[in-house]
């Protein structure tokens, strides 16, 4: 559980395209076993620390004859923004994904001061 100190709590949230495989015949459509895909999202202001992020499909164009197989994640999370991760493996055909993010944690506060 992260705990966080006074009510300056930031939540920051998106909606990206990871990929689009379909229409150039890219190996998420094509190929065959592991397959990864990875976009770096960059959060609109930083973070104060490293923030929760939770990941979702908000669109997935899959194959319909194969074993739909799929993974999510958000992966390497700092104060400034994360990697949006989608894989798949075996058969599984995937023409393009859509994945929804949101972050929550601590932000800095105008109020906020430092000694030097």
């Amino acid at each position: 559980m992260k705990k966080y100190v006074g009510s300056m709590i930031g939540v920051d949230q998106g909606n990206d395209e990871v990929f689009s495989d379909f229409a150039s015949g890219g190996d998420m459509w094509t190929g065959q076993g592991a397959r990864e895909r990875r976009k770096r999202v960059a959060f609109s202001e930083p973070f104060r620390k490293v923030p929760s992020v939770q990941v979702s499909l908000s669109l997935w164009d899959m194959d319909q004859g194969a074993n739909v197989r799929a993974d999510i994640a958000a992966d390497n999370v700092t104060e400034d923004g994360f990697d949006l991760v989608f894989r798949t493996w075996s058969d599984t055909r995937v023409a393009r994904v859509r994945m929804s993010w949101m972050a929550i944690g601590e932000v800095a506060s105008e109020d906020d001061w430092e000694l030097l």
